[in-house]
């Protein structure tokens, strides 16, 4: 009687297994899935430095006729985008003379030595003050050397002693124009 009893709850039990079984497995519907990963952008960043930031390019006291004052600056693309690059006298003063052919007694030459080539050529302090003066495009990291050679002519008269020149500098980097990345 116990295994007619063991049947009669084991048959049922099996049979109900089996239904739920069948059940759930033809109501089984095919499924796909995908992802991506995380979509994203970041700005990048448009930085330099100044081989000699806040501080004079030259200096020179007791300048006399036929000298010559030579300094250099490093200016180098430090941010992760290519951009335009400048220089802009903020201001200028010079007291020097001018000569009877209208040249200044004090001369400015910019040199690119990087390139070799000449940025500007004149008279001491006659960049327009306030003006931008286009260098052209530095990579990320590229570096360009910047000669500032000052030269007081050799015939400069006695009634130019004690006169003065100075400028302030400032190297600009502006972002080249915006493109679109089609990435379709």
């Amino acid at each position: 009687m116990s295994i007619s009893r063991t049947k009669k709850i084991l048959v049922p039990l099996a049979t109900l297994t089996i239904a739920g079984a069948i059940a759930v497995g033809s109501g089984a519907t095919f499924t796909s899935t995908s992802g991506n990963t995380i979509s994203t952008v970041t700005a990048g960043s448009l930085t330099q430095s100044n081989s000699k930031d806040k501080a004079a390019i030259f200096n020179l006291t007791n300048m006399k006729p036929g000298d010559t004052v030579i300094g250099s600056v490093t200016i180098t693309n430090t941010g992760t985008l290519p951009a335009d690059f400048g220089f802009t006298e903020l201001s200028s003063a010079n007291t020097f003379g001018d000569k009877t052919t209208g040249d200044n007694y004090l001369k400015l030459a910019i040199t690119n030595v990087t390139t070799n080539k000449l940025v500007w050529s004149g008279n001491f302090g006659a960049l327009v003050d306030g003006a931008a003066n286009t260098l052209g495009e530095f990579l990320p990291g590229a570096a360009n050397t910047y000669r500032f050679t000052v030269t007081l002519d050799a015939a400069t008269p006695n009634t130019e002693q004690n006169k003065t020149a100075n400028a302030t500098f400032q190297w600009d980097s502006v972002q080249q124009s915006a493109k679109t990345f089609d990435q379709s």
